[in-house]
């Protein structure tokens, strides 16, 4: 596998009110809102600039990441930008490791993604996101 660049790291809280009070304690802006249909929550993406990777604040709703830490929250995962998701996915499978889901799933309206199974990454989430479509900055795809 080629090397691959960090594209965020995801950090789950139980309420947006948490996930601002972060952003201003570290002087972070907002990029971009969305909203996640396959694991039900919103998400608050930070800027990207010269001197940081963003951060993707998960906020759920229902599911397995409302009890995620005991339902305190907690970093969440590491995402890696890849070219095509479902290549990066098979070859990951072909040696012998695991994927969350059968296939990529939609995240914001602008990626797809997909995990690798944390068994076969020292215990560590790690996701594969690939960029589909320009980013909705508008606000329009948050429930």
């Amino acid at each position: 596998m080629k090397p691959m660049r960090m594209h965020h790291v995801g950090v789950v809280l139980p309420t947006v009110e948490q996930a601002e009070r972060l952003m201003e304690l570290f002087g972070l802006e907002v990029d971009y809102r969305g909203y996640v249909k396959s694991y039900h929550a919103d998400l608050i993406f930070t800027k990207y600039g010269p001197n940081e990777s963003p951060i993707e604040f998960i906020i759920p709703h229902e599911g397995v990441l409302t009890r995620f830490n005991g339902g305190k929250g907690g970093i969440a995962h590491i995402a890696f930008e890849v070219d095509d998701v479902e290549a990066a996915s098979r070859e990951l499978e072909a040696a012998g490791l695991e994927m969350l889901e059968k296939e990529a799933v939609e995240g914001t309206s602008d990626i797809i993604v997909n995990f690798l199974r944390p068994r076969y990454s020292e215990g560590i989430l790690f996701e594969l996101v690939q960029t589909v479509a320009p980013i909705d900055r508008s606000g329009a795809n948050h429930s």
